[in-house]
């Protein structure tokens, strides 16, 4: 039934509605549009959706049942070294989709969306701004789990937790790829997200293009800092783009504890 016919359906004069069936049919005209505009898997996660389960109709019963089958075809029952499970392939009713970097000329990454997303395009765009100017193409989410290592760290890729930035000029194993202020910038975006990102370039065989969430599911440290970015992103001068002294002491004394912490979980 589409939108539009719903709607003509509930404002025609020819056919008055009682209250509770105006009610009725309205919620049904928004969940069709929430089936509409969001990914599945996002769709049976929302309040709309558990709020009105049992009064839908049968053929957005029917979509979600498909959603799920198809969520479950994408999960792969193994997780990365980070923890969180790697999926089989993208944009296709899972957890990992191909999102918007705004403010840069990456036309999207494939990332784990929500927190993840949240955080790792923070990466993204603060290294943008203040390391180095990145292109289309510069920038590598997902990989399918059969093209990483599984127990190195990027395996983390094959869950949408972990993107690689500019991987042609940063190979893996070698070290010493960025100048010293530029590693000033990474340590500060590193500290500002206290922990919740390791950089490639502190492991133990280093790929200094690596930067992955290193934390697990549900890690309350996660959701704090999500609210932080998201707070951010509602008050001008404040998130990606914004001025940073990443000089100031206590910037500096934040990202050196951070980086002595890291290094040495190595």
């Amino acid at each position: 039934m589409s939108f539009k016919r719903e709607t003509r359906r509930m404002t025609s004069p020819r056919q008055p509605l009682s209250r509770r069936s105006f009610l009725a049919r309205a919620s049904v005209v928004t969940a069709a549009a929430a089936v509409a505009t969001l990914p599945f898997s996002e769709y049976l996660a929302s309040p709309a959706y558990a709020a009105g389960r049992y009064a839908e109709p049968k053929d957005v019963r029917d979509a979600a049942r498909r959603a799920l089958a198809r969520e479950k075809r994408t999960r792969s029952g193994k997780p990365s070294p980070n923890g969180w499970e790697m999926e089989l392939t993208t944009d296709k009713g899972g957890k990992v989709w191909t999102r918007p970097v705004p403010g840069t000329p990456i036309e999207g990454v494939t990332v784990r969306i929500g927190e993840v997303e949240t955080v790792l395009v923070h990466v993204i765009r603060r290294f943008h701004y203040e390391v180095e100017e990145l292109r289309k193409g510069d920038v590598v989410g997902w990989r399918s789990p059969s093209s990483v290592g599984r127990r190195l760290p990027e395996a983390n890729q094959a869950s949408g937790t972990a993107v690689q930035i500019r991987p042609g000029h940063y190979p893996s194993g070698v070290k010493g790829g960025f100048f010293a202020p530029q590693q000033l910038v990474i340590r500060d975006i590193l500290a500002e997200l206290e922990g919740v990102v390791r950089w490639g370039g502190d492991d133990r065989k280093p790929d200094e293009s690596l930067f992955y969430i290193d934390v697990k599911p549900d890690s309350p440290l996660l959701a704090k800092i999500v609210a932080k970015l998201r707070g951010w992103e509602k008050e001008p001068g404040k998130g990606a783009g914004a001025p940073v002294d990443v000089l100031s002491g206590k910037r500096r004394d934040a990202a050196k504890a951070l980086a002595r912490e890291q290094k040495a979980a190595a």
